[in-house]
């Protein structure tokens, strides 16, 4: 598996290290009424990455809801439905009329930016949907369960990450990871845990404000 742009982060603490030519990696800032997360998009999926770029370029987050928050899980949002969708209504199915190929490969960790999607054999992503990983700190035994019932060995840094800093590792090879969040950690943090109903939909509007690209 690939070792995920965060783990790189904390054990250089040099952001140079994530860039595949000199310009560097997109970020991108995302204002919320709940405060701004900054974000930062990898290279290495490009599908994906080019399609959240062309969907912030043409504002289709602007005014969409994190309809679905969960503690310790995550908060998603980019369901085009969401926009002025009535309170108490079922949100999650909408998108821009497309799915992505997957790109698999990087880990759930805390902040991992990963796209949505509905059960599909191809595990091809919503063109739209997003969430942020709020994620919980992992342990050994964890990971060992993961690993047997996965067919896949977590690194000693991987391990390190999931239990040190946490995430949601049951998610990896699930759904495509395509960047992680650089600052914000407190504004998913306090999303996650607002007040929300029984389809986990939180019952005062979290709203995208703006998503727009700084790099």
């Amino acid at each position: 598996m690939k070792i995920n742009h965060f783990l790189i982060t904390i054990l250089l603490a040099s952001s140079l290290l994530f860039s595949c030519g000199e310009k560097g990696p997109t970020k991108a800032l995302v204002k919320t009424n709940h405060g701004d997360i900054t974000i930062m998009l990898y290279d290495e999926t490009p599908i994906h990455r080019d399609n959240f770029i062309k969907l912030v370029n043409e504002k289709f987050y602007d005014g969409l809801l994190f309809h679905r928050v969960i503690p310790g899980f995550m908060i998603q949002g980019g369901d085009p439905e969401s926009k002025g969708a009535a309170p108490g209504a079922s949100l999650g199915r909408g998108g821009p009329g497309y799915t992505l190929e997957a790109e698999l490969g990087f880990q759930h960790y805390r902040g991992a930016l990963a796209a949505a999607s509905s059960p599909n054999p191809a595990k091809r992503s919503s063109g739209s949907q997003f969430y942020l990983v709020v994620g919980r700190q992992v342990s050994d035994a964890q990971l060992d369960g993961l690993e047997a019932r996965k067919g896949f060995t977590y690194s000693d840094a991987q391990r390190t990450l999931y239990k040190e800093v946490g995430g949601r590792p049951e998610l990896d090879n699930e759904y495509t990871v395509f960047g992680e969040m650089l600052d914000g950690y407190t504004v998913i943090d306090q999303i996650a845990n607002v007040a929300k109903d029984g389809q986990n939909r939180p019952t005062q509007d979290v709203i995208i404000e703006s998503i727009s690209i700084i790099k």
